[in-house]
C-alpha cells in the first residue's frame, strides 16, 4: 500500500472539495448560452442576451406584479377529484398528487387580490407547471372565483395564460368549463369592468379558444406560442412549410391576433396604465406606499 497516494492524496481532494449546487447555471433554450442563475432571478427570469422569457410559478408572477411583493390569496372552491375514476399509464388520482407536491399548489390555477401601482387590481395566473396548465373542473372554478371577486371588489381583472388545453384525464368536464369561463367574462363587460389577458409561453388548445382569447386588451410577453393546433399539427394537416415565427407572439400581433407584445419588465407598468384608463382612475401618485404590506390590507377593506 502506497501511503501518500491511498491515504494523504484522498484526503486532500476531500479537504477541497466543493459541491456544485445543481441550478447554480442555467441554458438558454434559444441560443444555448450558460448563464449564472442568481443573473436570471434578479432579471425576472429573462436570459439576458437573448432575451428568452423563462416560464415561471404562478407564485413567482404575483410576487412581481404585486406591490411589495404581497397581496391575498383568494380562496378557491374545491371540485370532485376524479370524478370518471380515469387511468391510463397511471391513475389520475396519482398524476394529481405528483403535481400538487411538485408545485405546492392544488391545482392549474392562483388567484391573488391586491393592488398594482396603488390600483387595486385582481389576478389570475395558469401555472403551467402543473399539469401543464391544463384547464379542468378546479381551474375553470378557480376562473370564475376570480372574475366574481373582481366583480365583488370592483377591480380589473387579469389573467395571465399559459395552458397546453383541456385536461383529458376529465373529458367533457374538462369542456364545459369554456362555455361556462365564458359567461363569467360576460358578467365582467356586463359590469364594464376591464378584463385584461397576458399570453404567456405557451396558450394553446381549448384555452386559447375560450377564456384567453376574450380579453378586452390582449398583451403577450415575447416568443411566447399562442393558437390552438400546435404548429407541427398543422403542417402535418396542410402539408405546407409554415412561414417563420407562425404563431409565436410577434407574428400575431403584427396579422392582428394580439394588440401588444411588452416585454416582462414593463408588463406591471402597462397592465397599470391600461386599468387606470378603463376605469378612469388618476395617475399614481410617487410614493412609498406602493411597496408596503398595508396597502394590501388597505385594498381588501
Amino acid at each position: 500500500m502506497n501511503w501518500i497516494s491511498e491515504v494523504v492524496r484522498p484526503k486532500i481532494k476531500t479537504l477541497f472539495k466543493r459541491e456544485t449546487p445543481d441550478n447554480l447555471w442555467i441554458k438558454c433554450p434559444d441560443t444555448g448560452q450558460v448563464v449564472f442563475h442568481k443573473d436570471v432571478e434578479a432579471n425576472q427570469w429573462v436570459i439576458p442576451g437573448s432575451n428568452h422569457h423563462m416560464r415561471i410559478s404562478a407564485t413567482q408572477r404575483l410576487q412581481l406584479m404585486f406591490d411589495g411583493g404581497t397581496w391575498l390569496d383568494v380562496a378557491l372552491p374545491e371540485v370532485a377529484v376524479d370524478p370518471l375514476k380515469f387511468r391510463d399509464e397511471k391513475r389520475y388520482v396519482d398524476r394529481l398528487k405528483d403535481a400538487r407536491a411538485k408545485t405546492g399548489q392544488q391545482d392549474a390555477f392562483k388567484v391573488g387580490f391586491g393592488r398594482v401601482e396603488d390600483l387595486p387590481m385582481t389576478i389570475a395566473v395558469q401555472d403551467f407547471g402543473f399539469m401543464g396548465g391544463s384547464l379542468g373542473m378546479a381551474a375553470g372554478e378557480a376562473f370564475i372565483k376570480g372574475a366574481e371577486t373582481a366583480l365583488d371588489k370592483k377591480t380589473p381583472f387579469v389573467l395571465f395564460a399559459g395552458s397546453g388545453g383541456a385536461r383529458m384525464q376529465e373529458g367533457i368536464l374538462s369542456l364545459m368549463q369554456m362555455p361556462r369561463t365564458t359567461v363569467a367574462v360576460r358578467r365582467l363587460r356586463d359590469a364594464r369592468l376591464p378584463y385584461i389577458v397576458v399570453l404567456t409561453n405557451p396558450t394553446t388548445g381549448g384555452v386559447t379558444a375560450s377564456y384567453a382569447m376574450l380579453g378586452d386588451v390582449h398583451l403577450a410577453e415575447p416568443g411566447a406560442l399562442i393558437g390552438f393546433a400546435g404548429p407541427r399539427v398543422i403542417e402535418q394537416t396542410i402539408r405546407e412549410k409554415l412561414p417563420d415565427g407562425f404563431q409565436r407572439s410577434e407574428y400575431l400581433k403584427e396579422h392582428g391576433m394580439v394588440d401588444m407584445v411588452v416585454h416582462r419588465h414593463d408588463l406591471k407598468s402597462t397592465i397599470a396604465r391600461l386599468s387606470r384608463l378603463f376605469m378612469k382612475a388618476p395617475a399614481a401618485a410617487p410614493t412609498e406606499s406602493t411597496t408596503t404590506t398595508p396597502a394590501v390590507a388597505a385594498a381588501a377593506e
